[in-house]
């Protein structure tokens, strides 16, 4: 015969309790959900009379009534509505805490992924099918855009960012540095000819970005100071991938990203110039999340794979 000391069937007691406070909290939400005591009933796998002897006893608990019934409708009190804002917040919590303890072993969920288009299908898509195998409970959703995504609001939660972050309370992991060339076509070139100094740029085609945050001058080394150029052109467009198209189809002078620029220069579809005056001009880039002890497993996993794959590629 097993006993029972008296400090254990206390603590029963308690743990009892908790988890049929926890009950119902989950019964009452259920009830508001659906409806009525049966719909809830058939959900929970519960009679309408157990949802109802569950309601009474909180309600007596409570001293207060929650829900006014009649054989036809239900509806809330206002101690019942603020009853229900708490159940579901508490409800939520505890959901929470179950699936942060639960990504500790295996991360799992979905993940949104923001990245630019141009960067993004030349480094960030191609990792993703080795993330996959190493994490294939993680759905990555992943969208490619130039425009910023707001993480602090919901809308990612990972972004591979370029350039000076502003100050916020998001999270950064530099992922590496990318360097900026100057190039034309050749057949440009041929025709317009080839600038030898910054300021023959003001009387070329300059293609630049046309989103806000986008630079109207180019910077330059010129007798070892940094000097910022006013450039103008016939074209603007939201990525580098159209602009470097552009600058292959002879339109004008670009100012892209090395790791955009650098294959179509090696096959000698586009050519740098200005490189005696170039400042060694570079972006830093950082995936930015949401930080802190309650970040996902599964953000970051994510965030150390780029680190890993990405550093050694791009500094």
């Amino acid at each position: 015969m097993v006993v029972v000391s008296t400090e254990e069937k206390m603590l029963n007691a308690k743990t009892n309790v908790e988890t049929d406070r926890a009950r119902e909290l989950a019964i009452f939400a259920a009830i508001i959900d659906h409806g009525s005591f049966s719909k809830a009933g058939r959900v929970l796998n519960l009679s309408a009379s157990a949802v109802s002897r569950t309601v009474d006893r909180t309600e007596a608990r409570l001293g207060v009534r929650l829900l006014m019934r009649t054989t036809r409708s239900l509806s809330l009190t206002a101690e019942g509505q603020a009853y229900l804002q708490a159940a579901r917040r508490i409800l939520k919590d505890l959901d929470d805490s179950e699936q942060q303890i639960a990504d500790q072993g295996s991360p799992r969920g979905r993940l949104r992924v923001s990245a630019s288009l141009s960067h993004g299908r030349s480094h960030v898509v191609p990792l993703l099918p080795e993330f996959s195998a190493l994490y294939p409970h993680i759905l990555v959703d992943i969208s490619l855009t130039d425009t910023i995504t707001d993480i602090s609001s919901g809308q990612a939660d990972v972004a591979v960012r370029f350039g000076k972050l502003p100050d916020s309370n998001l999270t950064a992991r530099k992922l590496g540095v990318v360097k900026r060339v100057v190039a034309a076509s050749p057949d440009y070139l041929r025709r317009f000819g080839a600038p030898t100094r910054p300021e023959d740029l003001l009387s070329h085609n300059c293609l630049h970005f046309n989103f806000f945050r986008a630079e109207s001058s180019w910077p330059f080394l010129v007798n070892g100071a940094v000097k910022w150029l006013p450039i103008k052109g016939s074209i603007e467009a939201n990525n580098g991938e159209t602009l470097g198209q552009l600058a292959m189809l002879g339109m004008g002078i670009v100012r892209l990203g090395e790791f955009l620029v650098g294959p179509n220069i090696q096959a000698g579809k586009l050519v740098p110039i200005l490189q005696d005056f170039n400042p060694g001009d570079a972006e830093d880039v950082h995936a930015v999340f949401v930080g802190g002890s309650n970040t996902p497993a599964r953000v970051r996993a994510f965030v150390d794979f780029l680190t890993q794959r990405l550093c050694s590629c791009m500094e």
